[in-house]
């Protein structure tokens, strides 16, 4: 078994064949989802609602009421549940998947974002407007532990290393990584991100600063993918060491990433530019770009069920853009008001849920 593999998180389901995603290709669907209508779930930034659209029509079915400020829509760590995180109303808004109605409203201090340990044990709130990491329980969401470290200003976006014994948090305000161990509930490791562009081929118009935003494993578990909206990069991490391998020059404002069903490419937002950057994880090299016709601002979300389609928020344009993977183009353009932010995309692939808008393994 190769090292990322081994040792794993006691209690965490086992990676299949050595590669991180073998769980999540097309139609891979556990049988709790299988009947769950297919939705977007696109949460207002700017408002107190949730638009839940028909991924099949295109249409709107119906708008949930939240909390103010929804930054992403969450699928719980056993798929029953997605969870609206209301930073401002400090309140996590449960919903269910199969009916698309609002259950529960539970108190927790400004969650941005949510994710779960690999073995489901606990939920972890990324409360960035404090700068801590909040380990809690799963349903209750009861406070376990809190984590900080002085130099890590708004903790954001994370994700797990194949044997799930750590995890990666992106500090966006101060340009940093942190490692954390999953068990300890302590900081094991730091990084802090270069603040000037190195790549030959980054976009002008770096914002002077490292802001790091989404980041995600490689399919075997040796590398984690950071996008950098703050010097237009995508930055290679080595998952043992936390040494930043290589950066790779992208358009303006790179944001979200998200692996195809395949496994095999990493579909990278880049908001600033109106575009979709296409990695290819064997060669690490952009393989296509897709360009929203007149412009846009492609921020959160995820591929399709059947992976035929990546679908991600509108951010600045009130809008959810939909790209049909095959060939690139956008095909859907679907008006939602508002600032759309973090849209889980339902039903997805996979045994268990990580968290955020749908980290499946």
């Amino acid at each position: 078994m190769p090292w990322p593999f081994r040792n794993p998180l006691p209690g965490m389901p086992p990676v299949l064949h050595d590669d991180v995603y073998a769980a999540t290709r097309a139609g891979m669907l556990s049988p709790r989802v299988a009947h769950d209508p297919a939705y977007l779930y696109v949460p207002d930034s700017d408002g107190s609602r949730v638009t839940v659209i028909n991924q099949r029509t295109r249409r709107i079915v119906r708008v949930i009421p939240s909390g103010f400020l929804n930054q992403h829509v969450v699928p719980s760590y056993d798929l029953r549940t997605l969870i609206a995180n209301a930073s401002a109303s400090d309140e996590l808004v449960e919903i269910n998947p199969r009916t698309a109605r609002r259950t529960r409203v539970i108190s927790v201090p400004r969650p941005y974002n949510l994710y779960f340990t690999p073995n489901g044990k606990e939920a972890v709130v990324m409360v960035e407007q404090h700068d801590i990491i909040r380990f809690s329980t799963p349903h209750t969401f009861r406070k376990i532990a809190d984590v900080s470290a002085p130099d890590c200003r708004g903790p954001n976006h994370a994700d797990f290393s194949a044997n799930g014994r750590f995890f990666v948090v992106t500090c966006e305000f101060s340009g940093e990584l942190l490692k954390i161990s999953t068990l300890r509930h302590k900081v094991i490791g730091h990084l802090a991100l270069d603040p000037r562009p190195t790549s030959r081929h980054v976009a002008p118009g770096t914002m002077g600063m490292s802001m790091p935003q989404d980041i995600r494993l490689s399919p075997d578990g040796r590398t984690f993918y950071v996008a950098d909206m703050g010097t237009n990069e995508l930055r290679l991490i080595d998952a043992r060491t936390l040494k930043q391998r290589r950066v790779i020059g992208l358009p303006s404002h790179p944001h979200g990433l998200y692996p195809s069903r395949n496994g095999k490419l990493l579909y990278i937002s880049d908001r600033g530019a109106g575009k979709v950057s296409v990695l290819d994880f064997a060669t690490n090299k952009i393989v296509d770009t897709w360009t929203i016709p007149g412009g846009g601002s492609p921020d959160m979300g995820g591929v399709s069920a059947n992976g035929r389609m990546l679908w991600l928020s509108g951010r600045y344009d009130g809008v959810v853009y939909g790209f049909n993977t095959r060939t690139g183009k956008l095909v859907a353009k679907i008006p939602v008001g508002g600032s759309p932010h973090g849209i889980a995309v339902w039903p997805q692939p996979g045994r268990y849920s990580l968290g955020h808008t749908g980290n499946m393994r």
